[in-house]
C-alpha cells in the first residue's frame, strides 16, 4: 500500500502549490483510517527537501515518485521512492529520510548508532542499514520485483545533518552498510541527485510503482523452514529497527556476560508475530558460533519438535537435543552451568516441573540460576493454561534474588498477519480482551473471512495448502482428545452434527505443522502455539459465545482431556469469581493466539451462530467502511440494533 503516488512533475507542483500535506492526510485517512494532521505535517520539511532534490533537469519529468510504501508482511514503511530506467534496466531508488542533526557511534554493536529521539538519547539502526534492510525485505517478498528484474537501490538522506572530520555517521565501523546504501547529508544535495540519476535516466515506462504496490506477495520464509540454513551460517531473516537493536544488545551482553561475574537477565516483550522466535534462533545460532554454550528453551514442545524435524540429516540427534530443551530440565542445574539460555514463549513457563508437577521450585528461578545470561521472550496475553506463570514481575523478582542486572525492551513491529498492527488491536477489541481504538480497522491487506459452513472453510484451507503446505485447521479445545495412540485419522474427534462435519485432532503432535498429510487434521493451542502458517482456519468452539450484547466464555464446555484448566473446578468451589475470571482470560487468550498464527490470513467458523454473526457485523463495518449505499446503511442499522 502506498499513501501517495505521482510523477516527478506532479510531486513538485503539489509541493509548490502547498497541496501535498492535505493530499497525504486525505489519502492516509482513506487507506489507513487513522492519523493526525500533526503527524503528516512533521514530514513537510523532509518532503520539501526531496522536492529540491528532484528539481534537476536530468531527472526525467515522467519518473515516478511514491511516499510511504508499506513493506509486505511488516508494519514498516519506506519514506520515499523514485522509479525509472537507467537505459537498460528498471530501477527504484529507495530514500530513507531522517531529520536528525547529530548522532554518536556505537562501537560495540553492528549497525547501531545513538541519537536524540523522543526527548532522550536512543539506540537506533544506522540509516544505511535501515534503508538496505527495507530494500532487502521488499525484494524477499515481492514477486514482481523478482520476476520483472526490478533493481532496488537504497540510500539515506539526513538533510539536517552536517558532517564533520572523522564523522561518526560515515565511520569505518559502518563501512559494510554504507557500501550497500550510501548516506547523504546537508550540503550533499548534488551527490544525492547524481545517485538518483545513475539509475533513473529515463521515465517510468513500465509502471514500476504500480508493479511494486500490486505485486503478489510470495510465500514468506517461516522460521521452521529456515532453521537448518541459519544453523549453517546463512542469513535467512533480516532484522529491522528495534529487532536489530535488541538483538545487538542481547548479543553483546551475552558475549560480555561470560567474563562478567554479575548475572544478567534480559526480557523482551512482544505480541504475536513481532519476531520473538526469529530473534531467539538468531541468538542461538550466532552465540554458538562464538563458542558460547547456548540453549534454546521453551515450555511448549511443538516448535522444538518442528525445528528438530527440520534439522534431521544436518545434525546428529544428540546435537539437536543439546540445543533445544524443555523448560522443566533445569531443576538440578548448577549455578552458571551454561553461558546463555534463550527462553522462547516465557509466558508459558510453569512453577513446578516433572510429569506430576512435583519437581523443582520455580522454572523462572531455575533458568536464571542455570546461566550467566538468561533471555526471556514474553507475551503475557498468550498465557493459555492455569499453570502458565511466566510474567515480567516474577522474572524481575528472581533476577533481584540473584542480584542480576535486568534489561528490558519491547518489540512492536508486526511481521505476521500481513504486518498489520491494526489486526491485532482489532482482534483484541472484538474478543473484548481490551478496548482499542481499532474498532473498525483490521488491516487492509490481511485476509480475514467468516464461514457459516465448516466444510467450506476446510475446502479453502485445503486449496491454499496445495501451493506450499503452509495452511492448517485449528480448533478450540472443546472436543475430547483420546489418550490412546491412534494409527490413523479414521476416528473423528471433532464433530459438529448440525453441519454433518467431522475432523480428527492432529495425529502426529510433533510434526503435524509440517507433515504433508496433515491438512485434514485440526491442531489445538498446544500443537500450534509458537508456530506460524500462511493461512489458518479456526473452529471456535462452544466455550466462546455471544449473548446479551457481549462475547462470553464457558469453561465447562472445554474437553475434560484438556489440561489447560486442570484445577478450575476446585478453585471455583473456593472462589467462584476468581475461577471464572481466570478461565475467561485463558479462553480469550487461547483464541487470540490461534487467530494470530496466520501470516497472510485467518478464517473462522463459530459453533455459536450468534457469535459468527457478531464477527460478521464487526467485519462488515471494516470492509465497507466507505460504502454509503442504502442497502449497506440498512444493514448497519440492523446490526447496530442487534449487536450494540
Amino acid at each position: 500500500m502506498i499513501i501517495y503516488e505521482a510523477t516527478k512533475t506532479e510531486f513538485i507542483l503539489d509541493i509548490t502549490n502547498e497541496l501535498l500535506i492535505e493530499r497525504l492526510y486525505q489519502s492516509y485517512q482513506e487507506k489507513i483510517g487513522r492519523t493526525s494532521k500533526r503527524e503528516i505535517t512533521s514530514w513537510e520539511n523532509s518532503l520539501q527537501r526531496m522536492s529540491n532534490v528532484m528539481q534537476d533537469k536530468d531527472i526525467p519529468e515522467d519518473a515516478s515518485v511514491a511516499i510511504e510504501f508499506k513493506i509486505p508482511n511488516t508494519s514498516k514503511r519506506v519514506d520515499f521512492l523514485v522509479a525509472g530506467n537507467s537505459g537498460d534496466q528498471d530501477h527504484v531508488v529507495i530514500v530513507e529520510l531522517k531529520q536528525w542533526s547529530e548522532l554518536e557511534k556505537v562501537e560495540s554493536k553492528d549497525a547501531v548508532v545513538s541519537t536524540f529521539l523522543g526527548g532522550g538519547l536512543r539506540s537506533v539502526t544506522h540509516p544505511s542499514y535501515q534503508a538496505w534492510s527495507y530494500a532487502a525485505l521488499i525484494k524477499d517478498f515481492n514477486e514482481n520485483v523478482q520476476e520483472q528484474y526490478i533493481e532496488l537501490n537504497p540510500c539515506a538522506y539526513l538533510h539536517n545533518y552536517r558532517k564533520t572530520d572523522n564523522d561518526p555517521l560515515t565511520d569505518i565501523h559502518y563501512e559494510e552498510h554504507l557500501s550497500k546504501a550510501p548516506v547523504f547529508t546537508q550540503g550533499e544535495i548534488q551527490k544525492l541527485r547524481e545517485f538518483i540519476k545513475q539509475y533513473v535516466r529515463k521515465g517510468d515506462q513500465n509502471q514500476l510503482i504500480y508493479q511494486i504496490e500490486h505485486g503478489r506477495i510470495r510465500p514468506s520464509k517461516s522460521l521452521q523452514d529456515s532453521l537448518s540454513s541459519m544453523l549453517q551460517g546463512n542469513e535467512e531473516f533480516i532484522m529491522i529497527d528495534e529487532q536489530k537493536i535488541f538483538y545487538e544488545d542481547a548479543y553483546q551482553l551475552a558475549i560480555d556476560g561470560v567474563k562478567n561475574p554479575k548475572k544478567q537477565v534480559m526480557v523482551i516483550e512482544g505480541g504475536p508475530g513481532t519476531g520473538k522466535s526469529v530473534m531467539a534462533v538468531h541468538l542461538l545460532v550466532n552465540l554458538i558460533n562464538q563458542g558460547l554454550m547456548t540453549l534454546y528453551v521453551s515450555k511448549n514442545s511443538a516448535p522444538r519438535e518442528v525445528y528438530a524435524s527440520r534439522l534431521k540429516g544436518t545434525m546428529r540427534k544428540t546435537e539437536i537435543d543439546n540445543l533445544f530443551k524443555g523448560s522443566g530440565g533445569f531443576t538440578n542445574s548448577d549455578l552458571n552451568e551454561f553461558d546463555v539460555i534463550v527462553v522462547d514463549e516465557a509466558h508459558r513457563l510453569n512453577e513446578k516441573s516433572g510429569f506430576y508437577g512435583n519437581q523443582g521450585e520455580n522454572q523462572i528461578k531455575e533458568l536464571i540460576k542455570a546461566s550467566k545470561f538468561t533471555m526471556f521472550f514474553i507475551d503475557e496475553k498468550q498465557k493459555v493454561t492455569l499453570k502458565d506463570i511466566g510474567s515480567n514481575d516474577l522474572i524481575k523478582k528472581y533476577a533481584n534474588e540473584f542480584d542480576a542486572e535486568l534489561i528490558s525492551g519491547k518489540l512492536t513491529s508486526q511481521f505476521r498477519c500481513d504486518g498489520s498492527d491494526a489486526y491485532i488491536a482489532w482482534l483484541e477489541d472484538i474478543l473484548q480482551i481490551r478496548e482499542t481504538a481499532n474498532t473498525h480497522d483490521y488491516g487492509v491487506g490481511y485476509d480475514f473471512r467468516i464461514f457459516d459452513d465448516p466444510h467450506a472453510m476446510l475446502h479453502e484451507i485445503e486449496k491454499l495448502n496445495q501451493s506450499n503446505n503452509k495452511s492448517r485447521m485449528l480448533a478450540g479445545y472443546c472436543w475430547e482428545w483420546p489418550t490412546k495412540e491412534r494409527k490413523n485419522t479414521n476416528f473423528k474427534d471433532i464433530s459438529i452434527s448440525e453441519h454433518n462435519f467431522e475432523i480428527s485432532w492432529n495425529l502426529q503432535d510433533s510434526i503435524w505443522a509440517i507433515d504433508q498429510d496433515s491438512v485434514n487434521e485440526a491442531g489445538c493451542i498446544h500443537t500450534a502455539q509458537g508456530l506460524e502458517f500462511d493461512y489458518t482456519g479456526v473452529i471456535i468452539g462452544p466455550d466462546l459465545f455471544y449473548k446479551n450484547g457481549k462475547v462470553q466464555t464457558d469453561y465447562s464446555k472445554r474437553a475434560k482431556s484438556d489440561q489447560s484448566l486442570k484445577g478450575i473446578i476446585k478453585m471455583s468451589k473456593e472462589d467462584p469469581d476468581k475461577a471464572n475470571a481466570i478461565a475467561d482470560e485463558i479462553i480469550r487468550n487461547t483464541y487470540r493466539t490461534l487467530m494470530t498464527r496466520g501470516q497472510k490470513g485467518c478464517f473462522i467458523f463459530c459453533t455459536d451462530p450468534e457469535l459468527n454473526q457478531y464477527f460478521r457485523s464487526r467485519l462488515n463495518k471494516t470492509v465497507v467502511y466507505n460504502d454509503f449505499s442504502p442497502s449497506y446503511l440498512d444493514k448497519v442499522a440492523e446490526d447496530k440494533e442487534k449487536y450494540e
